[in-house]
């Protein structure tokens, strides 16, 4: 595994697009660019199509993302990352998924200082999503079918879920949880074994007691999932269709038929291209991973930029000084981008609690 370089060089070959969010054909006027090169000036006009104009170094009026800083790539050398967590004080965990590894950097010190990329854990059982609770418990999902928890201190790894009606899961994927210390899971395709053990793709709700419910089966590859900071609203974005949903919360578990919110934007020649992991701000505005890069949506549903990143990304999340850099994990690659707004932190306490029959096995 490669080891930082000494000194952090920003990487030029980005954009943070800032767009107007209003109607056609006003949305296809000006892009704002920073450091756009000729690909990626191309690259950024397909997204939105060929009617874009491109301004480099224009400046919108109401442009939501100013402050936004340099992209840097802190490690790479990987396979396929995913899965940012920060643990509220120094080190950022994330996973390799073919390596079967969950690993760490600390980033207390950034971006002056950036530790090592360091194995946390070997035989992650592919862990995938990552986030800590309120009680600094590490949650994972890992993609051979079981939701966790991990003590930081000790590495032991507590089983929280593996199971729905009696049938392992087919592939857990991400996870947040609630005020409730209750758990908000995807279980898509993904590196399931066929037939998928569910026979169908869904998300789902684990309780403070350890019961597992489903709550919704209709989605094509649910993947990314998250609250909003009031935990009024649940957001789930698919990964082979481009509309993200919405779901009122209308108590711990219990949700509205849900709502499109977004729709992805598209890369040329793309018309159902979904996202992955996402991230949000204390102000509600979320941060997508898709084809094009981060998509920033509002809380309004309204498209605020697009942070582009040499490396397509899987997964973002807050952390660092003041829990305003934004890391993602794009590909073979660990980067990091100031931002202007702090990311929210969810402070719910999961307990380690096992019910025989109702989500956990009883092997």
């Amino acid at each position: 595994m490669k080891r930082p370089a000494k000194h952090l060089s920003p990487i030029r070959n980005f954009a943070i697009a800032s767009l107007l969010s209003v109607p056609l054909p006003a949305l296809l006027e000006p892009l704002v660019g920073i450091g756009l090169d000729h690909c990626n000036r191309v690259h950024a006009q397909e997204a939105i199509g060929d009617q874009q104009r491109t301004l480099p170094g224009a400046k919108l009026p109401g442009a939501k993302l100013p402050g936004a800083g340099e992209v840097r790539k802190l490690h790479d050398g990987f396979k396929f990352t995913e899965g940012p967590a920060y643990d509220g004080r120094q080190y950022l965990y994330f996973t390799d998924i073919p390596n079967n590894r969950i690993l760490r950097t600390d980033v207390g010190g950034f971006p002056d200082r950036i530790g090592p990329a360091e194995v946390f854990i070997e035989e992650s059982q592919s862990c995938n999503g990552l986030m800590f609770d309120g009680n600094g418990k590490l949650l994972g999902c890992q993609m051979k079918g079981n939701v966790v928890s991990i003590d930081i201190a000790s590495k032991k790894v507590t089983l929280l879920a593996n199971r729905y009606q009696g049938k392992p899961f087919n592939a857990c994927n991400d996870l947040v949880v609630d005020q409730q210390g209750g758990i908000y899971f995807t279980d898509p395709r993904y590196a399931a074994p066929e037939p998928w053990p569910q026979g169908i793709e869904a998300f789902y709700y684990r309780n403070s007691e350890g019961i597992v419910s489903r709550l919704g089966e209709n989605l094509i590859a649910p993947n990314g999932i998250i609250l909003s900071p009031d935990e009024k609203t649940l957001y789930i974005v698919p990964s082979m269709q481009k509309e993200i949903m919405a779901y009122r919360v209308e108590s711990p578990g219990r949700l509205s038929d849900g709502k499109v919110f977004f729709e992805i934007r598209q890369p040329k020649g793309k018309s159902t291209s979904g996202g992955d992991g996402l991230s949000i701000d204390v102000e509600g505005n979320l941060y997508v991973t898709t084809d094009l890069g981060v998509q920033c949506v509002s809380p309004k549903g309204e498209l605020l930029g697009v942070i582009e990143f040499p490396e397509q990304p899987a997964n973002c999340a807050f952390g660092g000084p003041g829990n305003k850099i934004l890391f993602a994990t794009c590909r073979s690659g660990l980067y990091a981008v100031p931002m202007p707004i702090a990311g929210h932190v969810f402070t719910g306490r999961v307990r380690d609690v096992v019910v025989q029959g109702s989500g956990v096995s009883d092997k």
